[in-house]
């Protein structure tokens, strides 16, 4: 297992060094659903986060005054579920149609199929999920069916509205979110679904309502 050293979280202490403040909760983009932010969630965009992983490593952290929107590096994370506490994995060995579906199922992280590159958007405060497993982008599948509609797939060459997210931050709860850009709805895990898609992700939920949809993001020493 590669060492893994936590986030520490301070996003008032990253705001108020910050010249890039983070876009309005309420200016997140909303498709087809009518999904809520509830008091305490902030959207942070790739400013902040960079300077929030410079602080957790102890390495100097530049000015996001002085840097360009270009400048902003993708972030290579894992993301570990709050209400099962397992890392989600890429099932990039999967059959089709659900070959790199996003699951939160290991225990530890033993390598690519544990992680993802964070790569933002700042024009469009969105970021997008890019698989260590496969090399591919992370979509949200809104036109499967039953228990697999909108489950969070690596499977994407390129970026487009089914691979951005919001990402959000809650500081007392030291957590963070993901809502989809395609239709407005929060990441979940399913805890409660069995067989091959148990703990899967999907954008399904409407508000943020507990551990369902709350994550932990781990920066990887790689």
């Amino acid at each position: 297992m590669r060492r893994i050293a936590s986030v520490f979280l301070s996003l008032s202490a990253v705001l108020a060094t910050s010249a890039l403040a983070a876009p309005q909760a309420g200016a997140a983009p909303q498709a087809d659903g009518a999904a809520s932010v509830p008091s305490g969630w902030v959207a942070v965009d790739g400013a902040e986060l960079r300077h929030i992983t410079d602080q957790a490593e102890g390495r100097q952290a530049s000015s996001a005054a002085g840097r360009s929107a270009a400048a902003v590096e993708p972030e290579l994370l894992a993301v570990q579920s709050v209400r099962n506490e397992k890392f989600v994995a890429t099932e990039a060995g999967y059959a089709a149609p659900n070959t790199g579906v996003l699951r939160a199922r290991s225990a530890q992280v033993g390598g690519g199929w544990e992680g993802f590159t964070f790569e933002f958007d700042e024009a469009s405060g969105t970021v997008a999920l890019k698989s260590l497993a496969n090399g591919k982008y992370v979509a949200v599948e809104k036109n499967y069916t039953g228990n697999a509609q909108n489950v969070l797939r690596a499977r994407s060459a390129a970026v487009g509205g089914w691979e951005r997210f919001v990402l959000y931050y809650n500081e007392d709860l030291d957590h963070w979110a993901l809502q989809s850009t395609l239709n407005g709805m929060f990441v979940t895990m399913e805890n409660s679904f069995t067989g091959s898609l148990q703990y899967v992700l999907r954008a399904r939920s409407a508000e943020i309502t507990g551990s369902w949809e709350e994550f932990v993001l781990y920066d990887l020493d790689i």
